[in-house]
């Protein structure tokens, strides 16, 4: 099925073929990613539009002398394939396997890692002026989409290269028209002008009318149209930047793309190629609904994704509910994403709130400053983000929305682990940067039922508040449509100890409570849902080091300046010295893989629970002395 593209295991073997095999190998590579992906989950769209760009590529330039950075990453599945790890697919986002995304300890072809996007042309930036610096004459190439495009950081690094004209540096837009939520915004209206346009849609139909006859003209006509399509483009926005437009061109015709690429080799100086693409090119079902397709799990590709019936409702979903029921109960509240809609459940408030619903596209900065900018006036924004996502916008969130004091809610999904996507998606250090700010209300839901009543207490709460929950379903637990509140700052004991010689007090914080209630019954240990971390109980927790001999603090985050931390620096605050055990997340990044064995390598699950507590306390001799102990587990 795949005899052209299994004699490909490098770059340098894709070079001895001719120009018209490239064809067949397109095909065989479009469909070996269709079936890996349908056999291992991951993205599929974005990478069954990617595969005649990377063929040519790899075809024309010297790689990895020549160095490609993709952006966002997750469509360089094809080139993972063409640079010697075809093999490997099948270990693809699993733990011990080949990453979802570029990445540089992988592949001497990965030449830079990208998972958050956007910075594909700094990094390249960077390293044309290195070979510049260094007296080579390599490379430099960013492949770009349209989404990325939109970010701030993007139009940074093109104004910075612009004005450098002795690189050789190439930025390939790969315009799909499609980042992952559908594209917003003036540039992408302007990207998309030329496609639909009125007068060009009407005057290219009459064309084929009446050229069809004479296929020589027609053929001729098709070369034309190519050509003024280069006429009515943004070139003039690009090369304002000091970038040399080319484009746009058909980004599935290596035709086009090989001598286009083979041109611009030859040239010196900031080159911008404009290719068009599509999402899901060649498999029907992917290009009739890319989003649906774009991180799927794992399908049989004859019948397509089936939608799944989960009888449980994922943090996403309880997220999404309770955004409409508050809109409806509360007309000052407006929802803002930035280019998640779908990944952040925000689809059905969209519908019904057409008005109050703002996707910003892929601008994580412009979206805190824009919630700033609303809640100035009155309105009570919700932003609905990644806990990955939200890093990008720190600044602003300490800068624009905390030292203001201003009324800005922050629903932060996917925190902690995350599985397949791995370290670059991670949701493990938002409890540590954003405790430390001051004003800011910080709470983790363990539950369904809770999370929905922490997101009502947050919006309501008089100032900026976030809500940390996890990826994928919740515990089952039964959720009301009530919007009810959690008393600021108090915490609950959800399991009491027995008496005994040596009592152990565990301190949960969100999804670490349903593993310790399963270790305290081993332990017969004091269980306490946290539930915030800023403000934190510290009545709870002076009550429970009195009463209990060991402390033990539990979270998926990292403990590194964590909520174990908080607990401390509370009893140190309060002159109470008493053994306390820190579990969380280690300090170092967590691959890939999944999040049940991926929770108990890191000793977060029950039974890591048990064992870290029973080596720490009750094994060692001299832990019944009061001393302050800190352990990472």
């Amino acid at each position: 099925m795949y005899e052209l593209l299994n004699t490909i295991n490098d770059p340098k073997d894709l070079k001895q073929l001719e120009r018209k095999d490239l064809l067949v190998l397109a095909e065989e590579l479009r469909a070996f990613v269709l079936d890996s992906v349908s056999k291992t989950g991951g993205h599929l769209s974005s990478n069954l539009g990617t595969v005649e760009l990377t063929i040519a590529l790899h075809y024309v330039f010297d790689t990895p002398i020549d160095q490609l950075v993709w952006d966002v990453g997750h469509q360089t599945y094809p080139h993972k394939i063409l640079t010697g790890r075809r093999e490997r697919m099948d270990s693809l986002r699993q733990q011990g396997g080949i990453s979802g995304f570029p990445r540089r300890s992988e592949s001497p072809f990965d030449t830079f890692g990208t998972a958050h996007s956007s910075t594909s042309i700094s990094a390249a930036l960077g390293m044309a002026v290195a070979a510049r610096l260094q007296g080579e004459e390599r490379h430099s190439i960013a492949v770009i989409g349209d989404g990325a495009l939109s970010a701030g950081m993007a139009f940074e690094a093109l104004n910075n290269a612009g004005v450098m004209h002795d690189l050789r540096l190439l930025v390939i837009l790969n315009d799909n028209d499609m980042s992952i939520s559908p594209p917003v915004g003036a540039l992408n209206r302007y990207l998309a002008r030329l496609l639909s346009g009125k007068f060009y849609a009407a005057a290219k139909q009459m064309g084929r009318s009446v050229l069809g006859v004479a296929p020589p003209l027609l053929e001729l006509a098709k070369k034309f149209e190519e050509h003024a399509k280069g006429m009515v483009v943004p070139a003039t926005l690009f090369e304002e930047f000091g970038f040399n437009y080319i484009g746009p061109i058909d980004g599935h015709d290596l035709e086009s793309l090989v001598p286009t690429l083979q041109n611009l080799k030859d040239l010196k100086g900031p080159q911008f190629l404009h290719v068009v693409t599509k999402k899901g090119q060649g498999y029907k079902l992917a290009e009739a609904d890319p989003v649906l397709y774009h991180g799927p799990g794992k399908f049989d590709p004859s019948i397509g994704i089936r939608p799944a019936t989960s009888a449980k409702k994922t943090y996403t979903q309880i997220f999404g509910d309770w955004l409409c029921d508050m809109a409806a109960a509360d007309a000052r509240l407006v929802g803002i994403t930035p280019a998640m809609r779908e990944g952040s459940g925000l689809v059905e408030f969209e519908r019904k709130f057409p008005e109050r619903y703002f996707d910003v596209g892929i601008a994580e900065q412009h979206a805190v400053t824009f919630a700033a900018g609303l809640a100035t006036q009155g309105l009570k924004p919700v932003v609905a983000i990644y806990s990955t996502f939200l890093q990008r916008g720190y600044d602003q969130l300490i800068h624009d929305v905390a030292l203001q004091n201003l009324d800005v809610t922050f629903a932060l999904d996917r925190a902690g682990l995350v599985g397949a996507d791995g370290a670059t998606h991670a949701g493990n250090y938002d409890i540590a940067y954003l405790r430390c700010i001051p004003n800011m209300v910080l709470m983790a839901a363990s539950d369904e039922e809770e999370c929905r009543m922490m997101l009502t207490t947050g919006f309501r709460y008089p100032g900026p508040a976030a809500v940390r929950y996890p990826r994928g379903v919740g515990m089952g637990v039964a959720v009301s449509t009530d919007l009810t509140e959690i008393a600021l700052g108090r915490g609950e004991i959800r399991r009491e100890a027995g008496p005994g010689t040596k009592r152990i007090a565990i301190l949960a914080f969100g999804t670490m409570l349903a593993p310790s209630l399963v270790a305290a019954q081993t332990l017969d240990a004091t269980v306490a849902n946290m539930r915030f971390i800023k403000p934190l109980d510290v009545e709870l927790i002076a009550e429970l080091a009195a009463s209990h001999d060991f402390l033990v603090t539990a979270e998926e985050g990292a403990i590194m300046g964590g909520a174990g931390s908080a607990c401390a620096e509370a009893l140190a605050a309060l002159g109470v010295i008493k053994p306390i055990l820190h579990l969380g997340l280690p300090d170092q990044f967590i691959d890939h893989g999944d999040p049940t064995k991926l929770l108990e390598a890191a000793r977060l699950d029950a039974k890591g629970i048990v064992q870290s507590i029973q080596e720490r306390f009750l094994t060692d001799p001299a832990a019944t002395e009061p001393r302050l102990v800190v352990s990472n587990g």
